[in-house]
């Protein structure tokens, strides 16, 4: 037998030695390994965590469902009704009011005193916007006088009322009567016709101051055309026929009456002035018969008894 013969017998005879050896090798190892007991405590953590995780996901989605306005949820398809989308409701939030803005200091013109001094329908606007016509008409040369008669803002409208035409002065119009107190007092009448201003005059200073022996009411000597027509039309005025008649009262005087032809008024006060007004139903040739009284009712003052007023017209 050779070598190779001799190894390829060892060998086979080895084999079956060395798979035993295997075998028991296997079967004492069996005895010896043990298993490690199963991570119970550690996987029962874990499985609380992830139960804590998903119940924290699903509370923080029905946080922001609850959060989303009606109409998202009815748009994403949330609820019953889903295929209806309602329109989100606008918040309506609290807004400060502003505050009011304060009123511009008004121009033009200050209001007379009583609502008797604006008579026939005339407004205070009317009256002011005449007014202007009248400060106008001088500035432009029309009106001889030298006077520097200001502006609208320096007047008070005394009266207002409507003018009848006469054989001299032509067509119905209206009569603004306003007042200048400062820095010296400018009294103007002016006649306003078809819009314009057709007549105008004025009086510039106290015409009482210079009288020595001036009562408590001292009437205007240039207002006869407030209560008088023309001298060429005596006896034959138009009627009825809107009258009125101005002048200044001391602070004595609290009450003041006037009586013309068939019509009587009692004037208003205002700022040391009278103003009275009515209407004549009936041809006259006497001026209008002017009273004044104290607080105690005692006539201080008759026309009558004035030797500077002219008690009979033209």
């Amino acid at each position: 037998m050779n070598d190779d013969e001799q190894r390829q017998g060892a060998g086979a005879q080895s084999e079956p030695d060395f798979e035993e050896q295997v075998r028991e090798l296997l079967a004492e190892g069996a005895y010896t390994i043990h298993p490690s007991p199963a991570p119970y405590p550690a996987i029962r953590r874990r499985g609380m965590v992830e139960r804590r995780r998903r119940v924290a996901a699903a509370g923080a989605v029905l946080v922001t469902l609850a959060a989303m306005p009606v109409g998202a949820y009815a748009l994403s398809g949330g609820g019953a009704g889903g295929g209806v989308a309602t329109t989100p409701t606008p918040s309506v939030s609290a807004t400060r009011a502003p505050s009011p803005a304060p009123s511009p200091t008004p121009s033009g013109p200050a209001r007379p005193a009583t609502k008797g001094q604006l008579l026939d329908g005339v407004t205070f606007e009317q009256a002011a916007d005449g007014l202007e016509k009248c400060l106008a008409y001088q500035r432009s040369g029309s009106f001889a006088g030298d006077t520097d008669l200001g502006t609208s803002e320096d007047y008070r409208i005394l009266l207002a009322m409507r003018s009848t035409g006469d054989s001299n002065t032509p067509g119905d119009g209206m009569y603004v009567v306003a007042v200048n107190e400062k820095p010296q007092q400018i009294r103007l009448i002016c006649n306003i016709k078809e819009g314009e201003a057709q007549g105008l005059s004025t009086r510039v200073g106290n015409d009482a101051d210079a009288i020595p022996d001036e009562g408590p009411v001292f009437v205007d000597p240039n207002n006869g055309k407030l209560y008088q027509q023309s001298f060429l039309d005596r006896g034959n005025w138009k009627l009825p026929f809107r009258w009125g008649i101005i002048g200044t009262v001391k602070s004595s005087v609290t009450k003041v009456t006037v009586s013309y032809g068939d019509s009587s008024a009692e004037a208003g006060l205002d700022h040391g002035w009278f103003v009275a007004s009515g209407v004549l139903n009936e041809q006259v040739t006497v001026a209008p018969h002017i009273k004044g009284y104290d607080a105690d009712g005692k006539l201080v003052y008759d026309s009558d008894e004035d030797k500077y007023y002219e008690r009979t017209l033209p």
